[in-house]
């Protein structure tokens, strides 16, 4: 019992290990020359803080033209994701930008409703 928990275990700590080299840290040119593919970035600009304190001309200008603003009376961003391979159907992510004083205090990742 033990050595079974041991290998899953073990199994785990590779497969995370695997999925890191899968996901690759953001790039401005990838990002903006690849939209259906920024989903391998996303967790990377979300988690690096990169926007944090930026104005939304700084955003545009390193993320491109959003694909939706200014979000119910509040001022967002929103970047589609693409859509990751997958054997069942998900909703796309999208990224959104939240801006609270003119400068970015928030960014998440947001499922899409259909």
């Amino acid at each position: 019992m033990k050595r079974s928990i041991a290998i899953l275990f073990l199994a785990a700590i590779i497969a995370v290990g695997v999925l890191k080299v899968f996901e690759p840290p953001f790039n401005d040119q990838t990002w903006k020359n690849e939209p259906m593919h920024r989903y391998k970035m996303a967790k990377d600009v979300v988690e690096s803080r990169v926007l944090i304190g930026k104005t939304a001309r700084e955003v545009i200008a390193l993320l491109g033209e959003p694909d939706v603003s200014n979000l119910s009376g509040r001022h967002h961003l929103l970047y589609k994701l693409g859509t990751p391979p997958s054997f069942f159907k998900e909703n796309e992510q999208v990224l959104v930008v939240v801006f609270e004083a003119a400068l970015v205090q928030k960014v998440l990742l947001v499922n899409e409703q259909n």
